[in-house]
């Protein structure tokens, strides 16, 4: 297929997905729809070759540190400090699936299905290759496949319901003052070594520069340590580091008019893994799958709800924290977005539900889809 052909059949499928979205004031999240819709097109009309008719596979991957520096931009040291109670729900929700898994999956549906349900479910593409890697089965293999497909479509909707619902109680209780005040627009770095660099010196090509060497610097110093911080880890890190002490803006690549461009670039790898999921797979792992999201789910909801009443906080910002091992970066900074923008009126409403939402949410994604998954399913996988 003709790469521009093929990028556009992609640009259709997200810009029906936004409208959805839109229409929906962000229930049924653009990744949801645009998801389902790639999943039926590969099993019908669309050829499973057309992200890599696109040529913007190795693309997408180059950029991630880069993107990631720039959700650095987005947080701050004042957020982080409040952000104690985010790791501590996102943490006990993935221990809470991978020990109802293994104590009622295991029954159900067997013990390497129970375990092998344990990486893709909690976390991403890393834990589930840690999953992979150790198993010999081709059908286990495929089953984890199918998981790690196939867990957006149960961790999105709810995620962007119980954000929708965190949304709304946050603007019924706002009130001017609150806005400015807990608004981003205020934004100063704590511990700025750098002035503030000239007008001249922040236009679109020198900020992209910029976020693309504090990436490249994040992943050569995560290489130094052998990897023992995850490089995407590590991007984070830099990018609230390198904001901090003044060297990239706050919001770096929305000043740069380049995360829009950005993100429809690096969704094509996460949607790149609905080809391996054919109508006949599904049908013959449909039992394993429905009873592992289904305890994950119960899990989840069980455990978080629990903990939003002792740390009394919002159930419905408890429960999207929970969720949040099933969508991992960049849906959560996506569904963020959406939500912030489907349930405000104005942009001084957006700013301050968004700074409300991302900071945990993006604390929530990381803490549960690149370390604590990898870690626990790589433990789990020694009893397959």
């Amino acid at each position: 297929m003709d790469p521009a052909l093929a990028l556009l059949i992609i640009a259709l499928v997200y810009a029906i997905g936004d409208l959805v979205s839109a229409k929906t004031k962000a229930l049924l999240s653009m990744l949801f729809v645009a998801g389902f819709l790639f999943l039926i097109g590969f099993w019908t009309v669309i050829p499973k070759t057309l992200f890599a008719d696109a040529q913007a596979l190795p693309f997408a991957m180059a950029i991630i540190p880069m993107l990631l520096v720039h959700m650095g931009s987005l947080l701050n040291t004042r957020q982080l400090k409040e952000e104690w109670k985010t790791v501590l729900i996102a943490l006990t929700a993935v221990i809470a699936v991978a020990f109802l898994l293994m104590c009622f999956g295991w029954p159900i549906i067997g013990r390497s299905y129970a375990i092998s349900a344990v990486g893709p479910i909690t976390g991403g593409v890393a834990a589930t290759l840690v999953v992979q890697d150790a198993l010999t089965d081709m059908e286990l293999k495929t089953f984890a496949t199918l998981l790690l497909v196939l867990q957006s479509f149960v961790g999105l909707p709810i995620a962007s319901y119980c954000l929708s619902r965190e949304a709304q109680r946050l603007l019924s209780n706002k009130t001017p003052a609150t806005i400015d005040k807990k608004g981003t627009t205020d934004y100063r770095p704590k511990w700025r070594l750098i002035p503030t660099f000239p007008k001249a010196w922040q236009s679109t090509f020198i900020l992209i520069m910029k976020t693309m060497l504090v990436g490249w610097l994040s992943v050569q110093f995560a290489h130094v340590l052998n990897d023992v911080v995850h490089r995407f880890i590590m991007a984070l890190i830099f990018g609230i580091v390198f904001t901090e002490i003044g060297f990239l803006e706050h919001e770096i690549l929305d000043k740069a008019k380049s995360t829009g461009l950005l993100l429809f670039v690096l969704l094509i790898p996460v949607f790149d893994n609905l080809t391996d999921a054919t109508p006949s797979l599904v049908r013959s792992l449909l039992t394993p799958i429905v009873v592992a999201f289904l305890i994950a789910s119960v899990a989840i909801v069980i455990v978080t709800l629990a903990l939003a009443r002792i740390l009394k906080c919002s159930w419905a910002l408890s429960m999207a924290i929970g969720f949040s091992c099933m969508i991992g970066f960049p849906g959560t900074f996506i569904i963020s977005e959406e939500v912030a923008a489907a349930q405000s009126k104005s942009e001084e409403e957006r700013e301050f539900v968004l700074t409300h939402l991302l900071p945990k949410m993006l604390v929530a994604g990381f803490t549960t889809v690149t370390i604590v998954s990898v870690i626990i399913a790589g433990v789990l996988v020694r009893f397959l």
